[in-house]
């Protein structure tokens, strides 16, 4: 994307690898029989290193920016959506329960903490949801990797059966000494 931020890694890249080509040669280079030589290569790797460092700062702040935009954004997404809608629908029931399924404090404790009574609110609809999720994910996983662990089994039986172990009787001589 042509964008100030793009062009600005681009640009810290390529610095990256002109400072450690510099790096390179400054290393090669004797500063005792070159003197002259390693300074100039001495100045080129300080100018470009100090580059290099304030676009790399320009860079890191940009990313710790859009990281904390991101941030909060899925926040509001996920989490202040659920409040949002927590709030807006509080005093109205989310769903009916048939009346005498349930005695009297059950439907309070489900129209909890504004529904009408009888009702089931969003909060407590919100909390039997949260709690239900990863208890099915929980058994999903259980199941699924049972049923990898059996076939995996099945497999090491059949390539057993396939392939019986062979003992030789160098082994067992060896053993036995």
């Amino acid at each position: 994307m042509p964008t100030a931020t793009s062009k600005a890694v681009h640009e810290q890249r390529r610095l990256q690898g002109e400072v450690l080509e510099l790096r390179t040669k400054m290393n090669s280079t004797s500063s005792q029989d070159q003197f002259a030589r390693w300074a100039k290569l001495r100045r080129q790797h300080d100018k470009a290193l100090a580059e290099y460092e304030k676009i790399s700062f320009s860079v890191n702040a940009s990313r710790t920016s859009f990281d904390s935009s991101f941030t909060v954004a899925r926040w509001f997404s996920t989490n202040g959506l659920r409040i949002f809608l927590q709030f807006w629908y509080a005093k109205q029931a989310l769903f009916w329960i048939p009346q005498g399924w349930v005695p009297g404090y059950v439907e309070w404790l489900l129209a909890f903490p504004r529904a009408p009574k009888g009702s089931v609110s969003i909060q407590m609809w919100g909390l039997a949801c949260a709690s239900i999720v990863p208890l099915v994910t929980a058994v999903v996983f259980a199941v699924y990797s049972q049923f990898t662990q059996r076939s995996k089994q099945s497999n090491v039986m059949a390539a057993a059966a396939v392939n019986p172990p062979v003992l030789s009787a160098t082994s067992d001589m060896k053993e036995d000494t």
